[in-house]
Order: structure tokens, then C-alpha cells, then sequence
């Protein structure tokens, strides 16, 4: 019974040390996940009303919201159970079907901020071949390849993973990562860390390379313009290049810290860490575009000033 009890579940040790700051951070991530359910859908409501906002970079962004619920709600109503819970098992099922949802919503994250960075590109770099490249049919392929290509290689890499006998059932988390279950195996995992390292250079690297190369170009360009021009061109693609930056450098500490002994810092310190990858972009982003970004922003202002005149119509 133990041996099957070993084999079908994994234990997330983090949960141990976090004794009795377990209350207070059950209410602090409820409130997170609260506020990011409510924002990232104030965003997309106001995209998907206003006709004004049809445009390939609202709904980029809107699409940037849909993968912030997608990502939270695959984590945090398990992480909210588990805070409460005095057992952290979860089966060899539930852990890999995790792993898949954390890993695509980190993958879109990146190839999202991909295309819209070729949308800022395309808009400030060919102006007037901007409505001719960027029509309806291209927005379908490109969200289309930003969904299912970082899918396919996403699932791969877990099928891998699912098939390694394991010689261990702890993992150093409070939620479930690929590398942790694969330094668990009994055999070599020289084909699974081959596959990683590629998947990674085809789902952070290249997105991150051509958003660098897409700027650079943008620079160049803004470079002889006038004052007026480069403060359009800011206006524009400052929100992109701050959810870009915060988002490069939450997965670099995420990726830092899987090679850390988390063990020895302080519970509460270690549990927000690991928390950050699920926390910062999902809360920034709405905030960042939703108060950068004047028309989304004076939608949401007259959605909710109507809201408000209804109300004392009632009363």
C-alpha cells in the first residue's frame, strides 16, 4: 500500500514550512485571485464591447487577458485547497495536467507578447502597409499559432515525463514543475533534457529574440523622427515593453530558482517567489494597459460611471 501510495502521488514539501502562515496567505492570494478574475474581465468586456477597440492590438490584449485566467484559475483554486489542507499529496494525473496548464499559460505569455510585438513593428515600421498585412484572416493565424504550437510541444514534453520511473515522490513546491518530477527518475534523462532546452529556445528564446530585433528596428526608425512622433511611438508600445521586461524577469527567476535549495530561506519568503510566475503578470498587465493606454482607459471610466448613473436611477 505504501509503494502504490509512492508511485500515484507527490508530495509538495513547501507546504510543510509554511505552518502558521497559512491563514494569512490563503486571504492574501484569494484577494489576488479575486482581483485578477475582475480585471483581466473588466478588460476583455470593454474590448469585446466597444467596436472602437477592434483593432489587432486591443485584441491582443484581450487575448493577453484570456491567458491570465487561463494560467490562475489552473493554479490557484488547487494552491487555495492546499494552504488550508493538512496533506499536500496530489496524483501522478492531477500533477502533470497542472504541469501542462502552468507551462502553456508561461508559453502563450511569450509567444502573445511575440505577435503583438510584429503588430507594433508592422504599425510604426510600414505604416501604410499596416491594414493591408494585418487583416483578419492574418489575426486568425497568428493567435491561431500562438496557441497550438506552444500546445504541441508543451504536451510532448510531459509525455516524456509522465513515462519516467520514479524513485521519489517529493517535490520541492507548492505546485508541480516538469524539472522537479524529472530529477526524480530512476533512469538517465538525457532525451528529456535535450527536449527541454529546445522547447525552451522555441517557446522563450526566439519570442524574446524578435521582440528585442522588433525594437531595435522601432528605435531606428524613431531615431529621425520628430519629438511629436517619438512621443506617439512611447505612447503606444511603452505598455507592450513593461508587460515584456516584468514578464522576462519573473521567468528568469522562476528558472533561477529551480536550481535553489528554497528550503533554507524563510517559508514566507520562498512561497511569494514561487508565487511571482502566477502573481505579477496576471495583476501588472490589466493595470498596466487599463491606466497606460487612454482609450481602454476612458472606456473603463464611462463603463463604470454609467454603472453609477443607473444606480441612482433605481434609487
Amino acid at each position: 500500500m505504501e509503494n502504490d501510495t509512492v508511485s500515484f502521488y507527490f508530495n509538495l514539501t513547501m507546504f510543510v514550512n509554511i505552518g502558521h502562515y497559512r491563514y494569512p496567505a490563503f486571504i492574501f492570494c484569494l484577494l489576488i485571485y479575486s482581483f485578477i478574475l475582475s480585471a483581466n474581465l473588466v478588460i476583455i468586456l470593454v474590448i469585446s464591447r466597444e467596436k472602437t477597440l477592434h483593432e489587432p492590438m486591443y485584441l491582443f490584449i484581450a487575448l493577453l487577458s484570456f491567458n491570465s485566467l487561463y494560467g490562475s484559475t489552473g493554479f490557484f483554486p488547487r494552491f487555495l485547497i492546499d494552504l488550508l489542507s493538512d496533506t499536500h499529496l496530489i496524483s501522478r494525473p492531477a500533477c502533470f495536467i497542472q504541469i501542462y496548464t502552468l507551462y502553456t499559460y508561461a508559453s502563450y505569455e511569450m509567444t502573445i507578447l511575440g505577435i503583438m510585438a510584429y503588430d507594433r513593428y508592422v504599425a510604426i515600421c510600414h505604416p501604410l502597409h499596416y491594414h493591408r498585412k494585418m487583416t483578419s484572416k492574418t489575426l486568425i493565424k497568428l493567435a491561431t499559432m500562438a496557441g497550438i504550437f506552444p500546445a504541441f510541444l508543451i504536451i510532448l514534453c510531459v509525455s516524456l515525463s509522465a513515462r519516467l520511473p520514479l524513485c521519489g515522490h517529493e517535490i520541492q513546491k507548492i505546485f508541480c514543475a516538469n524539472w522537479n518530477v524529472v530529477k526524480l527518475s530512476c533512469v538517465t534523462t538525457v532525451v528529456n533534457n535535450i527536449y527541454g532546452m529546445l522547447t525552451a529556445i522555441a517557446t522563450v528564446f526566439l519570442p524574446l529574440f524578435y521582440v528585442l530585433y522588433t525594437y531595435t528596428q522601432i528605435v531606428l526608425i524613431c531615431w529621425t523622427k520628430s519629438a511629436e512622433f517619438k512621443g506617439k511611438v512611447l505612447q503606444r508600445c511603452l505598455p507592450h515593453l513593461l508587460s515584456f521586461v516584468i514578464y522576462s524577469l519573473v521567468a528568469f527567476c522562476d528558472v533561477a530558482l529551480t536550481r535553489y535549495n528554497l528550503e533554507e530561506t524563510n517559508p514566507f519568503v520562498a512561497v511569494m517567489l514561487l508565487l511571482e510566475i502566477a502573481i505579477v503578470p496576471p495583476v501588472l498587465n490589466p493595470l498596466v494597459y487599463g491606466l497606460k493606454l487612454p482609450e481602454i482607459r476612458r472606456h473603463i471610466s464611462r463603463m463604470f460611471s454609467c454603472k453609477k448613473k443607473t444606480k441612482k436611477n433605481m434609487f
